[in-house]
């Protein structure tokens, strides 16, 4: 496994976070001053957008620029090509905004990263503005990565939420095959690998094996890593696991669950190519479409 996925969406941020000097409130400012300093803008429905010579790209301005429609202060995203990269939240963008699931269709995947990273923090920040240990206010330090409180000296840090979502296979019949899975809240026939978060106490791998036996009653035997994504709605990292079950008999939870299906390798590659008559494929910023196909292709690990 490399240190980045850039196939996965989300993943693959260009910029060096500089996390070992953005404590330093003089370094911060001094990159707030640089004259260089760029501003990614985005509001609570997504980025700004502009059309460059390969599609849909980030529209950069100056930071002095992006300040005067802030609604909060700048968040630091890192370095860049020697020059410093801020995020700035604004009340609305207008037209030139495109919701974030949708921008990351189009995107290069460093600019959907950065995109990730900005939404990640904004609403962090927007959920995490009084302390939770004694109610006080708190205020942003580090360039926007923690928030301390001046009443009880307490940190806070973003949240990251794991979450496993896992491909079930089962190779006991003649075929091997995949269980994809519906939510009740999902339109017909939108399908995809089951997930769950994981719980404190819980390995990746135990998180795995609770999720499909509450949500499908199948029995977990072997857990294989494919590749993870940060997935900025709010703040989850996406675990991708190919789990191996014990046998075919599924019992759904109509609670998690409305309707299953096995498929074989043929018609998993169908529903990814748009072909199978009543299953949609997940939407390709999502890592279960990913996990699909490495199983179709037979390069899961």
């Amino acid at each position: 496994m490399t240190a980045a996925t850039p196939d996965t969406v989300f993943a693959g941020n260009p910029l060096d976070r500089a996390g070992d000097r953005r404590n330093d409130p003089a370094w911060i400012a001094a990159q707030a001053a640089h004259p260089d300093a760029l501003a990614l803008t985005a509001d609570a429905v997504g980025p700004v957008l502009e059309a460059g010579p390969a599609g849909p790209r980030l529209a950069w301005s100056s930071l002095a620029e992006a300040r005067r429609a802030a609604v909060g202060p700048e968040v630091f995203l890192g370095l860049w090509k020697g020059a410093p990269v801020f995020a700035v939240e604004v009340a609305s963008a207008g037209p030139d905004v495109m919701p974030l699931r949708e921008a990351a269709m189009v995107l290069s995947p460093g600019d959907a990263a950065m995109a990730g990273v900005a939404r990640s923090l904004f609403d962090w920040r927007r959920r995490h503005g009084f302390c939770a240990n004694c109610g006080a206010a708190t205020d942003p330090a580090c360039g926007g990565w923690k928030r301390i409180c001046p009443a009880c000296a307490a940190e806070h840090f973003p949240r990251v939420d794991p979450v496993v979502i896992m491909l079930p296979v089962y190779r006991g019949g003649p075929e091997d095959r995949c269980l994809l899975a519906r939510a009740p809240a999902w339109p017909p026939g939108r399908m995809s690998a089951p997930a769950g978060f994981v719980e404190p106490g819980e390995s990746i791998a135990e998180a795995c094996a609770r999720e499909l036996k509450e949500e499908t009653a199948l029995v977990v035997g072997r857990v294989r890593h494919h590749s993870s994504q940060p997935w900025p709605f709010p703040s989850q990292l996406m675990i991708g696991l190919i789990a191996e079950v014990t046998d075919a008999a599924v019992t759904l939870d109509p609670a998690e669950l409305a309707e299953s299906a096995w498929l074989t390798r043929g018609e998993a590659a169908d529903v990814l190519a748009g072909r199978h008559p009543a299953i949609i494929a997940p939407p390709r910023v999502a890592i279960a479409r990913t996990l699909i196909q490495a199983w179709v292709d037979g390069v899961d690990p």
